[in-house]
């Protein structure tokens, strides 16, 4: 089996952080990092990594993502026609004399407050698009009129302190989502919202830009797709391979039949965006104990299910992080690890420049 493994912010973002990183028991990880050529390039984001990995750098990662929604919540409008946009219900506040961006997965937000907000966004805004509601978190826009929008992915922005611009400035979209701030701040469920005390859903991020036609021409190297996330889906679908739901551990995936799988193991993102280092440590134990150790088992062993290749990529604030074993490389017994919190310290100490695509 050749295995890919997209496993976005793998190592904790704040290499200081000694409770998080320090005394943390990694011995398959550690094992897999000392065998492995080790390759770091620029940063990019979750999405622009799995658009990568489907060959398809410059899709359209609103198209794509609206593949991988369940077929009852993309029936209606149209998916395949269209300019369409990712427009995800987010709340703005100041923090530190700085505006800071919530994703939908940082507040509670059901299914009444999305379809009213759904309803009356259609109604007062018809000249721009057409709003549609995957599910209370994914919001889509179908625009009338095509325009250039160059905004950074979700995952990129959410849980962060924003600079002074919330997307493109020269877009024609910017102006109207000054107006859309607004109507929402007016909005009655944002109202009943602050009189509940919950964050108000004051802005949408818009990002993603992209025709739908063009996730038909997807194209990757995997023969199975194992994911939960909806744009990894909407790739997997396009590309006309196995999509299967995300594995709980390395034995269920051994047991697929597949040969050159993709898994997305993207369970430490939210606890980076939401800034949960517990969260984080107890989940990196579980990749431990359910995928680098009994990795480290397989590909140092002869075993008859054996993974003879292994790529691990992982985005991160350190920039695009890659791990290859294969041939005989593996054999290199003498060969070392380092521990998580050495290899932050590492590649804090060479920072790169530039934000993630």
């Amino acid at each position: 089996m050749r295995l890919t493994l997209l496993v976005p912010e793998l190592i904790w973002p704040e290499p200081g952080d000694q409770m998080t990183l320090g005394k943390l028991s990694t011995p398959g990880f550690t094992w897999l990092d000392g065998h492995a050529e080790f390759l770091r390039s620029t940063r990019i984001s979750q999405e622009k990594a799995l658009l990568d990995l489907f060959g398809r750098p410059d899709g359209s990662a609103a198209a794509f993502r609206r593949l991988g929604e369940a077929e009852a919540s993309v029936a209606s409008p149209r998916s395949d026609d269209g300019l369409w946009l990712c427009a995800d219900p987010v709340h703005l506040c100041f923090h530190h004399e700085r505006i800071v961006l919530a994703d939908a997965g940082a507040f509670e937000i059901d299914d009444g407050e999305a379809a009213a907000l759904i309803t009356s966004l259609n109604a007062t805004f018809a000249d721009i698009g057409v709003f549609h509601a995957a599910t209370a978190r994914r919001w889509y826009l179908r625009l009338n009129t095509a325009v250039d929008h160059v905004a950074e992915p979700l995952s990129a922005v959410a849980g962060r302190r924003m600079d002074s611009e919330l997307a493109d400035k020269t877009s024609p979209l910017h102006r109207w989502l000054n107006e859309v701030q607004m109507f929402l701040h007016l909005h009655p469920v944002n109202e009943q919202r602050a009189a509940q005390g919950k964050p108000a859903i004051n802005s949408l991020w818009l990002w993603g830009a992209g025709v739908a036609g063009m996730a038909e021409q997807a194209a990757g190297s995997a023969d199975a797709l194992f994911a939960d996330d909806p744009l990894a889906i909407g790739l997997g679908r396009a590309t006309g391979i196995a999509v299967q739901p995300r594995p709980t551990a390395l034995a269920e995936l051994l047991d697929s039949g597949a040969q050159t799988p993709l898994v997305v193991l993207d369970q430490l993102l939210p606890t980076v965006l939401y800034e949960n280092p517990e969260n984080w440590r107890q989940t990196f134990a579980d990749l431990e104990n359910h995928w680098f150790a009994p990795l480290r088992a397989q590909l140092s062993k002869n075993l008859g299910k054996t993974v003879k290749n292994l790529e691990i990529v992982a985005p991160t604030i350190y920039g695009r992080l890659q791990w290859t074993i294969s041939g005989g490389e593996r054999w290199k017994f003498w060969k070392k690890g380092r521990p998580l919190a050495d290899i932050a310290n590492a590649l804090a100490a060479v920072p790169l420049e530039g934000k993630p695509s």
